[in-house]
C-alpha cells in the first residue's frame, strides 16, 4: 500500500486530524485529540502503528511476519506493520478500521457525537 492511498484513507475517517507532536517524521491521526495512528515517515519500507485488541494483537503478530508489537508503545495494545507490501491491502485497512473505532469508542460520549 503506497502511501497516498494509506494517507488519504485516514484523513476521510470522521474527525481525523494530522499531527506532528513527536518529531518532523512521525505523522500522527488523531481523532478527539487521541492517537488511532501513526506512520513513521522516514522508514523504508513505512511503518505504521496502529491500536488493537490485545487478544487479537498476538493473534495478528502470530499470523504474519509485517505484523510487529508496537515500537515506542504499549505492546499489549499497539502493533507495528511494516508496509512492505507482503500484507493485503484489505486487511490494512481493516486494521486501521479496527484501530480507529478503538479510540473512537473510549471517547467521551459528548465527543463521539459531535463526530457523527
Amino acid at each position: 500500500m503506497d502511501f497516498e492511498r494509506l494517507h488519504h484513507y485516514l484523513q476521510t475517517k470522521p474527525g481525523a486530524e494530522i499531527d506532528f507532536p513527536f518529531d518532523p517524521v512521525t505523522l500522527v491521526f488523531k481523532v478527539g485529540d487521541k492517537m488511532f495512528a501513526l506512520i513513521i515517515l522516514d522508514e523504508q519500507p513505512l511503518r505504521m502503528n496502529l491500536k488493537c485488541d490485545p487478544g487479537k494483537a498476538q493473534a495478528l503478530r502470530d499470523a504474519f511476519s509485517a505484523i510487529l508489537p508496537g515500537y515506542h508503545m504499549n505492546k499489549r495494545h499497539w502493533n507495528t506493520l511494516v508496509l512492505d507490501g507482503s500484507l493485503p491491502e484489505e486487511l490494512v485497512l481493516s486494521l486501521i478500521d479496527d484501530s480507529y473505532a478503538l479510540v473512537l469508542d473510549g471517547l467521551p460520549k459528548a465527543v463521539r457525537q459531535s463526530l457523527s
